[in-house]
Parts: C-alpha cells; sequence; structure tokens
C-alpha cells in the first residue's frame, strides 16, 4: 500500500490530463521560448519533467541536447514517442511521478517543466527532486502561469468549484516570483524571470470554452463531475463564459505566463 497522501489525486490527474493532446498545438511556440530561457546547448543532458506530449522535449532535442522526459500520463508519453519518431530525434521518455523521480542524483545538466510540475501537489517535494537530479552548476527553468492574468484566474474559478484536496498547493502559486524564489531558497542562485504571452486561436469565448473542457485536466474533470447537477453545470458554463469574454479580442485568447531560470549551487 502506498504511504503518498495525493494518491487519489495524482489518478485524478493521470485520467484527466490524458486528454491533453490536442492543445499541444497553442504550446509549441512557448516550448521554443523556454529551450532558448533554458540556455539548452549541444551536448548537454537535459530532463524535461511534465513533459506531456514532448513538445519542450524534443525541442531540446533537436537544439542537440541529449534528452530524457517523464510525464505522469502514459497516454501523454505515448504521443511523445511518436512526435520523437516523427521528428527524427532519440528521446527517453518514461511514465513517473515529479514527487519520485526515477533517475540518480546530479544526472542532468538542465532540468526543464512547461506547465507540468507546477501541477504536484507539494511543491517542496517536487523542488528537491528536481534539484537532486540536477549537477552542481546547472540550470533550472520552467513556466508558470501567474495567479493574477488569465489561466491562473481560471483555475481559481474552477477551484471554487472543485477545490484541492488538503495539503494540496494551488498550481498558479508558482506564477509569483516571491514564491518562486521561497521555494528555491539557498539551494541556487541568479534566479532570473522573464514574461511572455502565449497565443490560443478561438472562434468564441464558448468555442474556448468548449475545448477546455474536452482537454483541460481540471475543468474536465469539474465538467464530470457537474453532469448529474445539470443547473450547476449551466451555472459553472455560463460563469466561465463571462470570464472567457474579458480576455477574448480578434478571435485571440491571449494567456501571459511567467519564466523562470536558476543555477543549482
Amino acid at each position: 500500500m502506498s504511504d503518498d497522501p495525493f494518491v487519489q489525486l495524482k489518478s485524478a490527474q493521470r485520467e484527466g490530463w490524458a486528454l491533453f493532446a490536442p492543445l499541444e498545438a497553442v504550446t509549441t511556440m512557448p516550448a521554443a521560448r523556454l529551450i532558448r530561457h533554458a540556455r539548452v546547448r549541444p551536448g548537454q543532458r537535459v530532463l524535461d519533467v511534465g513533459c506531456g506530449t514532448g513538445v519542450a522535449a524534443i525541442t531540446a532535442a533537436r537544439a542537440g541536447a541529449t534528452v530524457s522526459a517523464l510525464d505522469l500520463s502514459p497516454v501523454l508519453i505515448a504521443h511523445g514517442r511518436k512526435h520523437a519518431e516523427l521528428a527524427q530525434v532519440d528521446i527517453d521518455f518514461r511514465e513517473g511521478d515529479i514527487e519520485a523521480l526515477p533517475y540518480e542524483d546530479a544526472a542532468f545538466d538542465v532540468v526543464t517543466s512547461q506547465f507540468g510540475h507546477m501541477f504536484a501537489p507539494r511543491p517542496e517535494v517536487a523542488v528537491a527532486q528536481m534539484l537532486r537530479v540536477l549537477k552542481p552548476g546547472g540550470t533550472i527553468a520552467f513556466s508558470t502561469w501567474p495567479p493574477e492574468h488569465f489561466v491562473g484566474q481560471m483555475f481559481a474559478l474552477v477551484g471554487k468549484h472543485v477545490p484541492p484536496p488538503p495539503g494540496a498547493a494551488p498550481p498558479p502559486q508558482w506564477g509569483d516570483p516571491n514564491v518562486v524564489r521561497q521555494r528555491l531558497g539557498d539551494a541556487v542562485t541568479d534566479i532570473q524571470f522573464e514574461r511572455d504571452v502565449m497565443v490560443y486561436p478561438t472562434l468564441s469565448p464558448q468555442h474556448y470554452r468548449k475545448g477546455i473542457e474536452e482537454t483541460l485536466g481540471p475543468v474536465v474533470k469539474l465538467v464530470a463531475a457537474l453532469q448529474s447537477e445539470p443547473q450547476k453545470l449551466a451555472a459553472f458554463r455560463a460563469e466561465l463564459d463571462g470570464f472567457l469574454a474579458r480576455y477574448f479580442e480578434d478571435n485571440l485568447v491571449r494567456q501571459h505566463y511567467l519564466m523562470t531560470r536558476a543555477t543549482k549551487r
């Protein structure tokens, strides 16, 4: 029997995020920005955690790095392997948990995560694992959603209807530079932040909402939970559509994000 108190949460995440693949197109350009931000160079050993369908991992491999990639979802890992084969790059994809990384200490020159590690319920465990497998002098770099911008606010809206289990940290906290500094602590030096915008083309707020109901783990879970309560589901959808309308312009939803880079001592 596992002693992990978040087994049930991770099982739900594994199931919910399995539907993420259609969203990979909009994360492809931010993946290139992250790999550039991380200063990945040919010959480096890179680990991408919460790799999803492998967009950042493949970008790093095409930059000449030797890449390993890990995700909780076997479905997304399967997508990643197909993408790597098509791109003609060799990546070691593994199914696994960021809170228990299956790699040796100091195995990598760079550890990255694009909107992935932020969903680990215990930030202190995720940070300890990412830094454990990183060499001294190596780079940790990740992209996250700030709590004050669109995606962070959307997760807060979803969280009103399906609160996280006790003890699980809200993912958008990882988008606050002050929180990032505190979590990385004295284990790193030279913390650098950079902001950018991910653009999501869509025909209407309702089109966007329908898309994330079918692909975005926490929203998929919420809609499934409300299927037996049609009035509550309709109220949630109306609230979400109204929220989305504030960010919709020129058939686009602009999603601001934060990139972090630091050097392990």
